[in-house]
């Protein structure tokens, strides 16, 4: 942990060992370069402590002995690489959340007679709402098996803005198709293995999350899976309602 005299009084950032041997004023008051160019810069070129006119001709620097640069630079390494390793020790906890995608749609209870990716992008079906990006029928679960009316399944539907898909789920839950009644609502995203992993992702039509999601928007699937109030409240826009939606498997 760095002491006092390691830090920058104005920005608080640690001074570096270049920041540590460069005196700008006769009083000997530390700073980092960057405060001190902001103040030569965009300010008075006043020094903060004394109050006198920086004069370049009274700037002291003394160049770091090698073995001290060469400390600093081991150190710094070090600091670095605990960092990446702190970030991905944090990143794999990532595994386990899923974030709300205001884009994506999520439907349930489509009859299997019309669960087809060229014509539910049809204007007559999810089209009328916006440019759709991607559909993902998921087939692998059937519900309502034994209906008199077939089974059913899910579908994620992902549109190029906000305001199509928030206007598709206003227009769809809860309305008939096919003899049955839609539930809709926004939809989560799980984070890319590769992002998990801080590897670059090589894939350029990758689906899954290359960013941090903002906490208000970020659940576990413990959360999704006992439908708490306030997932509920942001997933399904305007309904009131039992909770009805499923994470990303």
């Amino acid at each position: 942990m760095s002491s006092d005299d390691d830090i920058c009084p104005l920005c608080m950032e640690e001074l570096d060992i270049t920041d540590k041997h460069f005196k700008p004023c006769d009083c000997g008051y530390q700073l980092c370069r960057f405060c001190w160019n902001h103040i030569v810069e965009d300010l008075n070129s006043r020094c903060p402590a004394c109050r006198a006119p920086y004069d370049s001709a009274k700037y002291q620097f003394t160049p770091p002995p090698p073995e001290e640069l060469n400390k600093f630079k081991q150190a710094k390494k070090r600091k670095a690489k605990q960092r990446k390793q702190q970030e991905a020790n944090s990143r794999k906890n990532l595994a386990n959340v899923r974030v709300i995608q205001r884009n994506l749609v999520y439907v349930t209870n489509v009859a299997l007679s019309i669960a087809k990716e060229e014509l539910l992008r049809q204007y007559d079906f999810f089209g009328q709402y916006g440019k759709i990006v991607k559909i993902v029928l998921n087939k692998n679960n059937l519900y309502n098996v034994n209906s008199p009316n077939g089974p059913s399944i899910s579908a994620y539907i992902t549109f190029s803005r906000p305001e199509d898909a928030l206007a598709c789920i206003s227009a769809v839950n809860n309305c008939w198709l096919e003899n049955r009644m839609l539930k809709a609502s926004f939809g989560t995203t799980k984070y890319c293995t590769y992002f998990l992993r801080n590897m670059p992702c090589g894939n350029p039509d990758c689906m899954y999350l290359h960013d941090l999601g903002g906490q208000t928007e970020s659940f576990t699937k413990e959360d999704i899976a006992m439908g708490k109030h306030h997932f509920h409240d942001v997933a399904h826009p305007n309904e009131e309602g039992q909770f009805a939606n499923e994470y990303n498997k």
